[in-house]
């Protein structure tokens, strides 16, 4: 048998990273077993469609390496792959349910709806539709289908016993029937309902495994009944805990957490973001944190996949940024920097902007943040944190650093790298100091910064008149 997942998200915006984890875990489970991953649009819900959400999605995946098998651009004899397309087909097997006498139609009004609402709170109980159009007569129904009155198709549910959940990540699960709704599948507008669509499209293609998130667990119980009254055999189900942003609660773009463009966007590489949620929520069976697309597909265990939810933490997401843009070769990543960098260069010869990005590449966690890092490069006025002022004041070996240091460099003719290191050499025998009480002064007086590249190198490009200007 072959594995087929899907990755079926809405197109109502960028992609969230929680959303983009799940992805993820799908694809490595389908290409682990050398299956077929299947893209599909589930867009049911028109009224939060956003115009090109649908290239949004493709382009994320593309950039995170995915190989899409199937879907709306590449359609392998499943489709339609987007689910506004294939409304004759939710309504024929919704229609069959009813002749099976497994849903029915309902006819009540909203405000009938409402009446039942209010009825359920005053009793403090939750609402669960009572059912009363399953008794519907024959005829009864039959006129109402004539007149065109409104309706929806429900199924009906079990109310007594309970159904058992078979999950690969919290094992058996049990749903008690009477806390089930008898569900609509297909709605007053034709659009089939979330839970109704996806097992119709599951079923039709062949999907085998089902990775999605815990919340979506008790709502399994209602698949499973529905894969029953069809007589379709259920997939296997892994259900994964949701992401927690920084401040603990639900990952979310409305409380302005980021998505996967977001961060792409601001320089974090894709390769280092699919790595980094891969660990949230997953645990490799080697102690390894850096892997490539092949190894992460090679070692993907959904068994080990964790029931715990886990935190998303962006000082973690910058070390695994910070650890490929060191891999990085250099043309590479002169290419890659130079999109983020906004300095206006126009006075400076591209020799001195590649080696001022390449000194940097080993600092960086991420490449909008190249701007800070520099930015001192590129002021007339730097302006000295209460750190620096206090260090500059903490020993009084270090007026007498910067005054040798200013001494030694106006005797510099040719600015070079080799003559400023040998300038501060000459400092540090002449003083017979050394450590961060030779280095750091200098940085600070000529950079405005206590740490970064080497130094011989930042003080080249800064310049001999400009260190001049900021040592007086």
């Amino acid at each position: 048998m072959e594995v087929r997942t899907r990755f079926a998200p809405s197109p109502t915006g960028y992609m969230h990273i929680g959303n983009l984890r799940t992805a993820i875990f799908e694809y490595l489970l389908a290409k682990k077993y050398n299956g077929s991953f299947i893209l599909r649009i589930e867009d049911t819900d028109q009224e939060r469609k956003v115009d090109g959400a649908i290239d949004f999605i493709y382009n994320t995946l593309s950039l995170c390496g995915f190989v899409i098998d199937e879907g709306p651009n590449n359609d392998k004899g499943y489709g339609p792959y987007i689910q506004s397309e294939r409304k004759d087909i939710y309504k024929k097997y919704a229609l069959e349910l009813v002749e099976k006498g497994k849903a029915y139609y309902c006819f009540c009004s909203e405000e009938e709806l409402e009446k039942m609402r209010e009825h359920a709170n005053a009793r403090k109980k939750p609402f669960l539709y009572d059912g009363r159009c399953f008794r519907l007569s024959k005829e009864t129904i039959e006129k109402n289908l004539k007149d065109g009155v409104p309706y929806v198709i429900r199924q009906k549910m079990p109310k007594v016993g309970t159904t058992i959940v078979e999950d690969v990540v919290y094992g058996k699960v049990k749903i008690d029937n009477n806390i089930l709704d008898d569900q609509i599948l297909l709605k007053s507008d034709g659009f089939p309902t979330y839970n109704f669509a996806n097992v119709v499209d599951d079923h039709l293609m062949n999907i085998t495994h089902v990775i999605r998130g815990k919340e979506y667990l008790d709502q399994t119980a209602k698949y499973n009944l529905l894969y029953e009254a069809f007589g379709w055999e259920k997939p296997v189900y892994a259900h994964v805990a949701m992401v927690l942003g920084e401040d603990g609660n639900k990952l979310s773009k409305r409380n302005g957490d980021a998505s996967f463009m977001d961060l792409y966007n601001e320089g974090y590489l894709p390769n280092a973001i699919v790595n980094y949620l891969c660990l949230l929520g997953w645990s490799p069976s080697i102690n390894q944190e850096i892997f490539t697309m092949e190894e992460l597909i090679k070692n993907f265990d959904e068994s080990r996949i964790t029931k715990s939810s886990s935190q998303y933490d962006v000082k973690k997401l910058q070390w695994f940024n910070h650890q490929y843009i060191n891999k990085m070769d250099d043309n590479e990543y002169l290419n890659w920097i130079k999109r983020f960098f906004k300095h206006d260069v126009s006075n400076k010869s591209e020799e001195w902007v590649d080696k001022l990005l390449l000194i940097y590449k080993t600092h960086l966690n991420y490449g909008a943040e190249i701007n800070d890092l520099t930015n001192n490069f590129f002021i007339e006025d730097i302006v000295l944190d209460e750190e620096e002022k206090e260090f500059l004041k903490s020993d009084s070996v270090i007026n007498d650093v910067i005054n040798e240091f200013e001494k030694e460099i106006i005797k510099i003719d040719e600015w070079n790298v080799e003559n400023i290191n040998e300038a501060i050499n000459n400092v540090k025998n002449n003083l017979g100091v050394k450590g961060k009480l030779l280095y750091m002064p200098i940085r600070i007086k000529a950079s405005g910064f206590m740490h970064g590249p080497e130094l011989a190198d930042t003080l080249y490009l800064i310049g001999k008149d400009v260190i001049l200007g900021r040592l007086k």
